[in-house]
């Protein structure tokens, strides 16, 4: 099995590929240890010391190191990490839905039901324009909410604690989401 890397705009993130699918739906980001005991492979990644994040896409593992170490020392141990886990088809999560449990400040937001056209028009937009382009970097974008005119949004994987991340939000996904939907004023990174 060979698993490809990429670099992504994260100098601290790597994007490893096992050329095959990772995630049946959805995605699933780790940002502590504690939060990784749900995979026996976000797990094993995180006990390596060095990791501070640990992201899954729908084919691709973007791992995320603490500042200060050098890729050259730890890329050999994560790559031994998911050329194990791939190759014996071990599960990526532990129970049956811990890979799709939704974190509980998630399920609290409510928009504003008369807000519901320009809701949907901002989910349309992210997910056919944003989260494809956000992925090929490694990282995801995540809808959070809506209100007067605030489109708030959560980052992950690569794209979490990014340095280019800040414009990426201003630059890219704020101008389209004002192009195309004229009460969108802000978008916010929560």
């Amino acid at each position: 099995m060979l698993i490809e890397t990429e670099s992504t705009p994260n100098p601290a993130t790597l994007k490893f590929l096992p050329g095959r699918q990772v995630m049946d739906a959805g995605t699933r980001d780790f940002a502590t240890p504690e939060e990784a005991e749900a995979s026996p492979l976000a797990e094993a990644l995180f006990g390596l010391g060095d990791v501070t994040g640990v992201f899954f896409g729908r084919d691709f593992v973007s791992v995320t190191v603490a500042p200060g170490i050098d890729w050259r020392d730890v890329k050999p141990d994560v790559l031994s990490i998911l050329l194990d886990h791939f190759t014996a088809h071990m599960p990526l999560f532990r129970g049956p839905s811990a890979g799709f449990s939704v974190p509980a400040e998630e399920e609290a937001f409510a928009d504003d039901p008369a807000d519901a056209e320009i809701v949907a028009q901002i989910r349309e937009l992210i997910e056919t324009r944003v989260r494809p382009a956000v992925a090929n970097d490694g990282g995801d974008i995540v809808y959070r909410g809506f209100d007067k005119g605030k489109v708030f949004l959560r980052m992950q994987g690569a794209c979490a604690g990014c340095p280019s991340s800040s414009a990426t939000l201003k630059n890219g996904i704020e101008q389209l989401l004002r192009h195309y939907v004229p009460e969108v004023t802000e978008v916010r990174a929560v």
